[in-house]
């Protein structure tokens, strides 16, 4: 196919072509933006979490009036707990992965530092690993004896007692490659809150409360400490979670009448207002996708509606001239994959240009080189197949019929 009358003929039809170049382009840079984005919320949907996942339970409560003896209400709770049928393990812990609220402090590497290396996370909660479900990898677990009551910690440290301070944490493989890249972690020190803390054991995941970057969600150490902060984490049988749920607050609520129940909820329901937002956006991008391919294939399709309309003489003379419906067929797809391709290397430009723009303003990762082939293939697929109706019916024409009309 000789290209140089289709140019020559959209020479004579610029300000329509400028505007499918134009749609093709603005089309072109903005999904694969969006599309990137998209991906970017999906993987963050699906993050490992380090947890069992599907047999959690969630209890927060509070107690009316003042509680004199936390510790032993406590206790009594957990033990009544642990006797109900289905119950794996139970913890009284300070807070839950993909929670709302966060236990947060800066680890340093050395006591002298001004300025705390990195923030991290803080699990507290006798049998907390155990109870979440998270796999060690290095180490050993948190031990009995290496626990102390929450109250008499924060005594300690407002006197500046080390004594009476945790001497050991747990941290995640994250946050011990973020500090010590390519070292053994066992045995290292950190320093949380100006006081020393040797790292015994390491686990694979352990996802941090509510968090904004993905790249420090696991940003994550354990304390030994117990704590009576009125939230039960309850790990079950997940075939048992709702009569397990049920029997547990019915539990409490007959060990103290006058408890309010704030919430109870299995750990799916966390995992899933958690990211509420993320499925709102990446569904609000796929529909702005969406809709940006369809109007560009109907603006393709008006387009070449249009010119078959308004060349219906032009393609009489050129089938009477012996050119076949396979010529005219090709002429159309040819003019369309010209303009698709101004399109799409402008748009190209145009999508590098608002990613260094996110980059810039929203600390996003550079888009990936994938997406720009994938991109131009997809739209010059959708040009083709929207141009493939106008074509066929100026490929229709009859050269007699045409000739009639010279």
């Amino acid at each position: 196919m000789d290209i140089l009358p289709i140019l020559s003929t959209l020479r004579r039809h610029k300000i329509t072509a400028f505007l499918v170049i134009i749609e093709i382009a603005l089309t072109c840079a903005i999904v694969c933006n969006a599309v990137f984005l998209i991906n970017q919320r999906l993987d963050r949907m699906h993050m490992s979490s380090g947890v069992a996942e599907h047999e959690l339970l969630e209890i927060l409560f509070a107690d009316i009036g003042p509680n004199k003896n936390q510790k032993a209400r406590t206790e009594e709770d957990l033990a009544a707990l642990r006797q109900i049928p289905g119950v794996l393990q139970v913890s009284s812990a300070n807070q839950v992965p993909f929670g709302n609220s966060s236990w947060n402090g800066g680890i340093k590497l050395d006591r002298n530092q001004r300025v705390s290396t990195l923030n991290a996370t803080t699990y507290t909660g006798e049998n907390v690993l155990q109870t979440l479900g998270t796999q060690l990898v290095e180490g050993r677990n948190l031990q009995p004896d290496d626990y102390m009551d929450f109250d008499d910690v924060v005594r300690a440290a407002s006197v500046k007692d080390a004594k009476g301070i945790p001497k050991v944490t747990v941290i995640t493989q994250s946050l011990a490659q973020r500090l010590w890249p390519g070292q053994q972690p066992l045995g290292k020190v950190i320093f949380y809150a100006d006081y020393p803390m040797t790292v015994v054991g390491v686990v694979k995941h352990l996802v941090r409360p509510a968090f904004t970057d993905s790249a420090t969600a696991e940003f994550t150490m354990v304390l030994p400490m117990r704590i009576t902060q009125g939230l039960y984490i309850i790990r079950t049988d997940p075939n048992n979670r709702d009569a397990v749920l049920k029997a547990a607050v019915a539990k409490m609520k007959a060990i103290n009448p006058h408890r309010v129940i704030l919430k109870q909820r299995p750990w799916d329901e966390v995992r899933g207002n958690f990211f509420q937002n993320d499925r709102a956006m990446a569904g609000l991008l796929v529909g702005v996708c969406v809709a940006l391919l369809v109007v560009t294939a109907l603006g393709i399709v008006g387009l070449g509606s249009f010119w078959v309309a308004q060349r219906r003489r032009q393609i009489g003379v050129r089938r009477a001239l012996g050119a076949t419906r396979r010529n005219i067929l090709h002429y159309f797809q040819t003019e369309n994959f010209l303009l698709a391709t101004i399109g799409i290397a402008l748009g190209m430009v145009l999508a590098y240009g608002i990613n260094l723009m996110l980059m810039l303003h929203y600390e996003l990762p550079r888009l990936p080189a994938i997406y720009f082939p994938v991109g131009a293939l997809s739209l010059w697929v959708i040009g083709q197949l929207a141009v493939l109706g106008p074509a066929m019916r100026a490929a229709a024409v009859p050269p007699v019929v045409a000739t009639r009309s010279v």
